[in-house]
C-alpha cells in the first residue's frame, strides 16, 4: 500500500461538478492499493499516517500529528501510485490491485482512521475525480507498508 501525505489548509474532491469529500487544517492523502496488500497494510500505513507529525508545534517545530491537531483527512483511491514507467512510455500497473480488492480495502482504510476519532472524508472509487487542495508548507510525505520508501 502506498500514499502520498500532503498536509494541507484546505482540500476538496468533486466529481461530475458536486464536491464528494472535502477537508480543512489537516491531511489530504492519495491511497494506492498493492495486489499482495492486506489488513495489516491497512493498519500499518493508517497508524503510521495518524500519528505522523508534520504539524507545527507552539515553537515552530513538526511535532503535531493530524489527531493531535484535531484536523481532518481527506482520501482519494490514486491506483497510479502503482505506475512502473521503467520500461518504454506507457506506464504499467500489473502491480496494483484489481478494483474489487483495491474498494474493499479502500473503504477499510478509511474506516480504519474514522476509529480513531480522524474526521475522514473521500473521493469515489473509480471515479473520474477532480482534486483541489491548497497545500501548507508545502510539506509532502511518500509512504509505503512494504518500506521501500
Amino acid at each position: 500500500m502506498r500514499a502520498v501525505v500532503q498536509r494541507i489548509d484546505s482540500a476538496r474532491v468533486e466529481v461530475e461538478n458536486r464536491i464528494v469529500g472535502e477537508s480543512e487544517n489537516g491531511l489530504l492523502v492519495y491511497l494506492g492499493i498493492g495486489e499482495h496488500d492486506t489488513d495489516m497494510d491497512i493498519r500499518y500505513l493508517a497508524d503510521k499516517i495518524a500519528a505522523l507529525r508534520i504539524f507545527p508545534d507552539e515553537a515552530g517545530r513538526m511535532n503535531k500529528s493530524v489527531h493531535d491537531m484535531h484536523g481532518g483527512i481527506l482520501v482519494v483511491s490514486q491506483f497510479t501510485l502503482y505506475a512502473d514507467a521503467r520500461k518504454g512510455r506507457r506506464p504499467s500497473y500489473n502491480k496494483a490491485a484489481d478494483p474489487v480488492k483495491a474498494e474493499s480495502l479502500y473503504e477499510q482504510f478509511i474506516e480504519y482512521l474514522r476509529d480513531k476519532s480522524i474526521n475522514v472524508s473521500s473521493g469515489i472509487f473509480q471515479a473520474k475525480m477532480k482534486v483541489f487542495s491548497q497545500n501548507d508548507g508545502p510539506v509532502t510525505i511518500l509512504l509505503d507498508s512494504e518500506k521501500l520508501f
